[in-house]
């Protein structure tokens, strides 16, 4: 782990800027939306725009970087993410809001792309999972950062605006200065949904289905918690904890992932994040135990990601992961541009709680539909099933293809 990061330190710490820069946006933005006068709706349609950009991004921004490199199509994103963020405070309409987000939804999604490409082309067959949880712990500490980031100015103001900007612009000089060289990048095509159906059902329905639970963690958690009358602190307290609970469940779930039918830890873990959901509706919960909700919700909402991109691979060919990779990451975006718009329309008929009623919707249609396709075909033995690996769905194709085709040949070797 230690060699993986003196290889790949400057671009850590550049994506540890970069994530704090997007964390603060997203729940920066949904304060502000209320201190503005932006009603529930438009404020829904305003964080689902970071997604649509961010589905037009992750197909758009390959063949960028193969037409003029990465380095151009890195600075010249970063440059885009870094003016945004100042523009949302001085032009603070919801429509321009919606127009900026749809354009650093896009520019986040190259910066993934191209930053994961010098990850890959850094770490060896043999470290790059390594790489890839290291990436991943960085990414998750970037958001946690930003939640207390929030607690230091007036949101008000523009001040909160102009930190992240900068610290996104200070993001790129230890990248573009590192000595790596920029790696050669391929195209992946995806497959399409009908293909992903035919092969894995659940892993198509399931993937759909957390990418709206993804989005109303990430772009609606702030508009709900000045629904709800949370103050500022308890709002970053609150976020924060969504993305502590990723981290920490992520593996420990993986752990059983690989030992048991995986549709059964599905049915399993969605339920508890439907209870979890169920116990903030219908109780009057305190601070404290919101925070306990956030927790539970948050921890198995990336591993339910992970396990659903296991399980559809333990049904495709080694030629066909990154094709079904990019195929499952346009789904999860499908999802996510849905999810900000359903409860924005919830919370509108029925008030805050429509924030937590849409995730159990979610949540509980999962572990029902998971039951059902038990009944339509046995699950292959924990010995024939693939590697789980803890992925992200902002992470590139090509970069899940590139760590279960790692972590399958360890398991062969290990298996010879």
């Amino acid at each position: 782990m230690l060699k993986v990061f003196t290889a790949s330190w400057a671009l850590l710490l550049g994506m540890m800027f970069l994530m704090v820069g997007n964390g603060v946006q997203g729940t920066l933005l949904g304060i502000r939306g209320a201190i503005e006068g932006f009603s529930t709706a438009q404020m829904s349609i305003v964080m689902s725009a970071y997604f649509v950009g961010f589905l037009f991004g992750s197909r758009i921004a390959p063949e960028m970087i193969r037409r003029v490199g990465h380095v151009r199509v890195f600075a010249a994103l970063g440059s885009l993410i870094s003016a945004i963020l100042v523009l949302y405070a001085a032009i603070p309409d919801w429509i321009v809001w919606a127009i900026l987000r749809v354009l650093i939804g896009f520019a986040f999604s190259g910066v993934y792309v191209t930053a994961e490409s010098w990850l890959n082309n850094t770490a060896s067959n043999e470290n790059r999972g390594q790489a890839l949880s290291l990436y991943m712990i960085v990414q998750m500490l970037g958001i946690i950062t930003a939640q207390a980031l929030i607690n230091f100015a007036d949101p008000a103001g523009f001040l909160l605006f102009i930190i992240p900007s900068v610290l996104v612009s200070l993001a790129f000089a230890p990248i573009l200065l590192s000595i790596s060289p920029a790696p050669v990048f391929g195209t992946t095509k995806s497959m399409s949904i009908r293909e992903l159906y035919s092969v894995s059902p659940l892993g198509v329905v399931g993937i759909f289905l957390m990418g709206g639970v993804f989005s109303a963690l990430f772009g609606m958690t702030a508009v709900w918690g000045t629904e709800a009358g949370l103050t500022i602190l308890e709002i970053s307290i609150f976020t924060g904890a969504i993305y502590f609970g990723g981290l920490v469940f992520q593996y420990p779930i993986g752990w059983l992932s690989d030992r048991m039918d995986r549709r059964k830890l599905l049915v399993a873990v969605a339920l508890l994040g439907t209870a979890a959901g169920a116990v903030a509706v219908v109780a009057d919960l305190g601070f404290l135990s919101l925070v306990v909700v956030a927790l539970i919700i948050g921890g198995i909402s990336n591993p339910l990601y992970s396990l659903l991109v296991a399980y559809a691979n333990d049904y495709l060919e080694h030629d066909q992961m990154a094709a079904a990779s990019g195929g499952l990451l346009f789904v999860n975006g499908l999802g996510a541009i849905v999810g900000p718009l359903a409860i924005g329309w919830l919370m509108g008929l029925i008030g805050p709680a429509g924030y937590f009623l849409f995730i159990i919707l979610l949540t509980a249609s999962l572990s029902l539909y998971a039951l059902w396709r038990m009944t339509r075909r046995p699950a292959p033995a924990a010995s024939e099933t693939g590697p789980y690996a803890p992925v992200s769905p902002v992470i590139s194709a090509a970069t899940v293809e590139a760590v279960y085709s790692e972590l399958a040949e360890q398991k062969s070797d290990e298996a010879g």
